[in-house]
Order: C-alpha cells, then structure tokens, then sequence
C-alpha cells in the first residue's frame, strides 16, 4: 500500500530533526541574551558598590593624621579628589565625601556617596527590584591614642 506523496512529505519532515536546534535557538536566544545584559547590569553596579567602599576606607586611612574633625575631613576630601579616578565605574564628579564623628569622640566615620543614576542596570526592565541609585558607604576609624 503507497502513500500519497504530500502525505509522506509530511510524515517524513515530522521525523526530521535538522531544525530542531535552530528552533530550539530561536525560542531561548532572547532569554539568555536577557539573562546576560542583566547580570552585566548588576556587575557593573556591585563593583561600583565596591569602589564606593574602597574609596571610604581609603579616603578613611588618609584621613587618621588629621588632628581635629576639620582637618580629617580636609585630608579625606583630598584624597578622594586625587584618587578617586583609579577606582572601576566611579566617575569622580559624582562623589561626595563627608565625616563626621562619633558621640563618644573615640571614632570618626568617612561617609562616602556616589550618585549611580547613570549606570547601566536602570535600563534594565521597568518591573525588576533594583537598588537604590545613592550608593551610600561609611568606614569607621578609631582615633589614636584613645
């Protein structure tokens, strides 16, 4: 018993497998294209995130010398300005540096802010929970001697 052509076309392309892996491509291509621009995004921000940090403790370890509140935060602010361009992702305008101390006057913190509106990760998706967009880091400094 023979088949009509179209029909054993059909049962013959159903059996086929050649496309399968473009097909297969063409669905979870966008998915893991998605997927990469995304942790791209949050790589960029956490090492953001992380120079922000680094430059706190830095601009905090400059700052130990100073020998009142005014001076700390001179040598602090001081550093920052003449280093902060060395650190991945940070663009040093977009910086701000303060300090302040400690109630009990044995500490002092180097408080550091980055305005990070401009990194990729708010282009993302408007529904996806991201961070907020003032990275804020502090690194705390006993004073010496006390």
């Amino acid at each position: 018993m023979s088949r009509h052509p179209i029909t054993r076309l059909v049962l013959e392309y159903a059996r086929s497998r050649s496309g399968a892996a473009a097909v297969e491509f063409a669905i979870l291509c966008p998915l893991y294209i998605f997927l990469f621009m995304g942790m791209t995004a949050y790589g960029v921000y956490f090492g953001a995130a992380h120079s922000v940090q680094q430059i706190s403790a830095d601009a905090a370890r400059a700052s130990v010398a100073g020998l009142d509140l005014a001076e700390r935060k001179h040598l602090a602010v001081g550093f920052v300005e003449r280093n902060a361009a060395g650190y991945l992702f940070i663009d040093p305008s977009k910086l701000t540096v303060d300090v302040d101390a400690q109630p009990d006057a044995t500490q002092f913190n180097v408080i550091v802010r980055y305005d990070a509106r401009d990194l990729p990760i708010w282009g993302l998706f408007d529904g996806l929970s991201v961070p907020g967009q003032t990275i804020l880091r502090r690194s705390t400094i006993r004073i010496g001697g006390l």
